[in-house]
């Protein structure tokens, strides 16, 4: 079993390892179940490192999704000087909360 694993989720790429808790880009699983990520590019533990090109073949990070939320929210404020224009926007992106389980090599 590795220690650490590069995976990309979301179009974004993490550092894991197994016990963590990482919030991600909103999945469509429900809460208390189980994701898998295939996308695996990087895995490492104390006797080799293995770098995918582009992903590790055989390799796969697993983890429970723990709860679907809603981060905090950010206001957005538009001023234009001198033409008496101003917008303001609030946005709570949706996130994923998951827990690494294992990470797997065959």
């Amino acid at each position: 079993m590795a220690d650490i694993a590069v995976i990309k989720t979301g179009g974004k790429q993490y550092i894991v390892h197994p016990g963590q808790k990482i919030k991600i880009e909103k999945l469509s699983t429900k809460e208390g179940g189980e994701v898998e990520f295939k996308e695996v590019l990087l895995l490492d533990n104390e006797k080799r490192t293995e770098i995918g090109t582009p992903e590790v073949k055989g390799a796969t990070v697993k983890g429970k999704l723990l709860k679907q939320a809603k981060a905090k929210k950010v206001v957005v404020f538009k001023f234009k000087a001198k033409k008496r224009e101003k917008t303001k926007k609030g946005h709570r992106q949706p996130y994923s909360e998951v827990e690494i389980l294992t990470i797997e090599t065959t």
